[in-house]
């Protein structure tokens, strides 16, 4: 039981600054270019219980971390009015983009950290106790920070990558994709759970986000191991 406590702990720390920086990195930004929404809802703040979603945020990802897949989660999207934008259309990709390069810098931010914490203990190959602990966290950040990350870049409305996606269309064209946003969850629903449980050899997930998750977490790794003098 400890031991599954401290796995749980160790998955849901880092899950829940990814997110919570993810999401207000969306609403800086959206600030910065003339949206200040998110500032007025009093969601720029680094505090998680402002974000945490306790069904996204804990639960799901608990669940997930149990049974051994693959473990991801959301939060309270922070608000967000691309039409008080002063470039909405420009805006809105940018606004998209922010959450997702969070993540990418919190990656890069996570691996001078692990290899810090492995220079300074004599690059152990298996750290226990509370350094052990730390590593583990850090592991599970890079991690998350890169499946986020990733995830969030795939076009499918509401994701990140569908706001981008929409910008660079042709208007007419943007607007029909818009519009598939009202059904945004149905369609994730149907297209990474149902379909893939109906048809196990439909996965679009490891598919699509595997190959780049591998080279970005690869080269992370890289990073470590250079810093901790490997």
């Amino acid at each position: 039981m400890n031991d599954t406590i401290v796995q749980a702990a160790a998955l849901i720390i880092p899950l829940v600054i990814a997110i919570v920086f993810h999401e207000v990195a969306h609403g800086a930004v959206a600030r910065m270019l003339g949206d200040p929404t998110a500032a007025e809802a009093n969601r720029l703040s680094l505090n998680p219980l402002r974000h945490v979603d306790p069904v996204g945020t804990v639960i799901v990802p608990g669940l997930l971390a149990l049974a051994k897949a693959p473990v991801f989660g959301w939060a309270k999207p922070v608000p967000v009015d691309f039409t008080r934008l002063r470039n909405p259309r420009a805006g809105m990709a940018i606004v998209a983009a922010a959450g997702p390069m969070t993540n990418f810098g919190l990656g890069v931010l996570g691996a001078i950290l692990l290899g810090l914490l492995l220079r300074i203990h004599g690059g152990v190959q298996a750290p226990t106790g509370v350094v052990g602990f730390i590593a583990q966290n850090l592991v599970n950040f890079l991690q998350i920070n890169i499946f986020l990350a990733l995830f969030n870049l795939l076009p499918i409305p509401p994701f990140d990558g569908s706001h981008i996606v929409e910008a660079a269309l042709p208007r007419p064209l943007a607007r029909g994709y818009a519009a598939l946003r009202q059904t945004g969850f149905l369609l994730v629903l149907v297209v990474l759970v149902v379909l893939p449980w109906a048809f196990p050899s439909f996965d679009p997930v490891p598919a699509l986000v595997g190959p780049p998750f591998d080279w970005v977490y690869g080269h992370y790794l890289s990073l470590a191991s250079l810093i901790a003098g490997g």
